[in-house]
């Protein structure tokens, strides 16, 4: 256990590398590691491998800055079960770069990519299931069918999928990479115990004592974790359960900037997004600042009141 405090900058400097394959956590548009997305933005990034079960504005930032500044940043491959919105739609950048045949695709299920991360935090080089026995999967992936020693029947083998790096956004944190996740866990502790690397936003960073007083709440252990980062409304405009709702005028304001692209238009639209809100500010503290208070609070209680009816 050491204190694994640091900055984004710190941590995506030391952490994330050309070429490495980059775990994505959360689910859709809920605790997306979107602090850490802006930060790797505003450093660049080369030929990643992005890693997912179902994610929406994470990897659509990431690839919005390839198609803005492909000099700067770049994806040479995604591997995932669902890529889109809650409310908004499949995503635009993955529409763009699939029609164009920009980059490699491997499709999953949801079942089959957290499988797939399981057997990577066990150390296993795959794990077997029947999920992809059925359907259209099997044929368009690394999927392996093969008789069961055991049962002579058909089963599917699943290759692991082992990130060099995890971004993980979580509610509360300590110094040393203990984590509680509230609401849908998204396989995010596969995802970190599967890398070899993990960095962690996390909305309160809180004492050692207060987050192990009730063990069984630790969803990531502190072994997986190598950065722990202190940032409030690290996944806004998406939704952080118990703190914030979605601003879908926000996603729908940057959604906008990609549409011109994808139906043969210019990409100054989408430039100028990142020119004001990434590459135009230091920090992601910088970028939050451009919400009005009014707006962040009126999320704060949008959500509190979605937490009070299901209570």
């Amino acid at each position: 256990m050491k204190d694994k405090r640091m900055t984004l900058k710190e941590a995506v400097s030391r952490f994330v590398k050309p070429g490495d394959n980059v775990g994505i956590g959360g689910f859709v548009n809920i605790r997306q590691p979107i602090a850490i997305c802006h930060e790797m933005i505003r450093q660049g990034f080369k030929d990643l491998t992005l890693s997912f079960q179902s994610a929406g504005m994470a990897p659509e930032l990431l690839a919005g800055a390839m198609m803005a500044r492909p000099d700067h940043c770049s994806i040479k491959r995604i591997e995932l079960a669902y890529w889109g919105h809650e409310a908004f739609g499949l995503a635009q950048a993955w529409r763009y770069l699939a029609e164009r045949g920009m980059i490699e695709f491997e499709d999953w299920s949801n079942y089959n990519m957290s499988a797939r991360f399981k057997a990577g935090a066990m150390g296993l080089p795959f794990i077997p299931t029947r999920g992809p026995l059925a359907g259209d999967i099997k044929n368009t992936s690394r999927t392996k069918i093969i008789d069961c020693p055991f049962t002579n029947r058909p089963i599917a083998l699943l290759p692991a999928s082992n990130p060099n790096v995890a971004l993980i956004h979580v509610q509360a944190a300590d110094m040393y990479g203990n984590c509680i996740i509230r609401g849908t866990d998204a396989t995010c502790a596969e995802i970190s115990m599967a890398a070899a690397h993990t960095i962690v936003t996390c909305e309160q960073l809180v004492s050692h004592e207060l987050l192990v007083s009730n063990p069984k709440d630790v969803m990531i252990p502190f072994p997986a974790v190598d950065a722990v980062i202190h940032v409030p409304f690290g996944s806004y405009p998406g939704a952080c359960r118990r703190h914030y709702y979605f601003n879908g005028d926000a996603i729908r304001e940057y959604l906008g900037c990609i549409a011109p692209m994808v139906k043969g238009g210019s990409a100054d639209g989408l430039k100028a997004w990142f020119d004001e809100n990434i590459f135009g500010v230091e920090t992601f503290e910088d970028y939050i600042e451009k919400f009005s208070t009014k707006k962040l609070i009126a999320d704060q209680l949008a959500e509190a009141y979605h937490c009070e009816r299901l209570a």
